[in-house]
């Protein structure tokens, strides 16, 4: 049996037209205590509601080192392991979200323990990058990171958690941003 959460964001009042995004997180391996992935599935639908505008589907799957490096091997023609491959389905951008995210638990307990957070909160991070990457946002310069990086913590400040990458950022913290990747 699969081991996921979902959460969907309120459906509209009578009257307000709003698109519903289904957010599902799976967890075969159990690396993720459930309670902790319900908070991400939660946290991480309150996150992307302001963004998402279209609606639609996102699915995580939480996977250790292995899976990932097998997987960023295999899309991308990279060794070794990764934080986040994510896979944008749509045939085009105007449609509702149609994501798949492959999240690196390993790699967010590493980052996580570095800088003294739980993995969830480097998980929500991974998945409100993925999402991004979908809407249209990039992180190739430094320009365009900048900018990403500050909507992630836009819109992690608003769902109450507050800023992972800027406090990531930080002279005494060491980088994120390396290996978060769109597989297209």
């Amino acid at each position: 049996m699969e081991d996921d959460a979902s959460q969907c964001t309120e459906p509209p009042s009578p009257g307000e037209r709003r698109a519903i995004l289904h957010i599902e997180i799976s967890d075969d391996e159990r690396l993720l205590d459930p309670a902790r992935r319900e908070w991400l599935v939660t946290t991480a639908a309150a996150a992307l509601e302001p963004v998402a505008v279209l609606g639609g589907e996102v699915r995580g799957r939480i996977v250790g080192d292995a899976e990932m490096a097998e997987a960023h091997q295999r899309w991308l023609d990279i060794p070794g392991t990764t934080d986040v491959l994510t896979f944008d389905l749509r045939e085009h951008d105007d449609l509702p979200l149609d994501v798949d995210l492959l999240l690196c638990f390993d790699e967010a307990s590493r980052q996580a323990d570095t800088r003294g957070l739980a993995p969830e909160h480097e998980l929500l991070l991974y998945t409100v990058h993925g999402v991004l990457h979908c809407l249209g946002h990039d992180d190739h310069t430094e320009a365009d990171a900048a900018r990403m990086h500050a909507e992630e913590d836009r819109l992690l400040e608003a769902a109450g958690v507050g800023p992972i990458f800027a406090a990531a950022s930080r002279d005494d913290a060491p980088a994120l941003g390396r290996g978060k990747e769109s597989v297209q």
